[in-house]
């Protein structure tokens, strides 16, 4: 599952960062209301962990200008402001919780699986050919075949199945699944593809992924 955090303050940001990447999500943080506007609006996203306070644009207009467009990800609501009237003017933006700092890791966990589990109905299948995601149970197919993967092998298959079709370089991915920056001297990336590769493509006449030497990979079915 893939989550978005939207929070200027660094400390915050990497400590959200780092707890939901250990309970096993994908997560991309912003420090930018009009920068989080536009991802949301361009990307898929499976919950948006939204501040008030932010530079460019604050949160509840952010939250407004998503449902105005028709987004449906849900929203929750992380902010110290804590006033009776700043949780009505959030909830009645379009948000689907409302959280206040300080708070407990554990409750904030617990509602994003609460909107996760609402969210249900509208989660789409991943799906490249004849492998198949799905992003609430974890498990992926090929052919009707199921494929066990790890936390880090099912990080890494998302990714490149929401960009299936796309080059995706090194880097990217480094940041994306790992958060952190490749300093082209790791091969944590290729032993992981290896995996992945064994799991998904050994034995197939038609290989998923692809490499571009140089530059990084891409899965398409050919």
């Amino acid at each position: 599952m893939k989550i978005m955090i939207v929070e200027d303050d660094e400390g915050i940001a990497c400590f959200l960062r780092e707890v939901l990447t250990e309970a096993s999500y994908a997560v991309e943080v912003i420090g930018n209301g009009k920068e989080a506007l536009q991802t949301a609006m361009t990307l898929p996203f499976d919950v948006i962990l939204l501040d008030v306070m932010l530079p460019g644009m604050d949160g509840f207009e952010v939250c407004r200008r998503l449902r105005a467009a028709h987004v449906a990800t849900p929203i929750l609501i992380i902010t110290a402001r804590d006033t009776l009237e700043d949780k009505l003017t959030g909830l009645d933006g379009g948000a689907d919780d409302y959280i206040v700092k300080p708070f407990e890791m554990a409750e904030l966990l617990a509602r994003v699986r609460a909107l996760l589990r609402r969210n249900t109905s509208n989660i789409t299948l991943l799906q490249v050919g004849d492998l198949i995601l799905n992003p609430i149970t974890y498990q992926a197919t090929r052919d009707g075949t199921v494929i066990d993967l790890s936390r880090t092998e099912y990080a890494l298959l998302e990714y490149l199945m929401r960009n299936a079709g796309r080059v995706l370089t090194r880097c990217m991915i480094f940041d994306h699944v790992w958060q952190y920056d490749f300093e082209g001297n790791d091969n944590v990336l290729d032993v992981y593809m290896s995996y992945l590769r064994r799991k998904i493509d050994k034995g197939n006449s038609r290989p998923l992924i692809h490499t571009l030497r140089g530059i990084g990979y891409r899965m398409e079915a050919t």
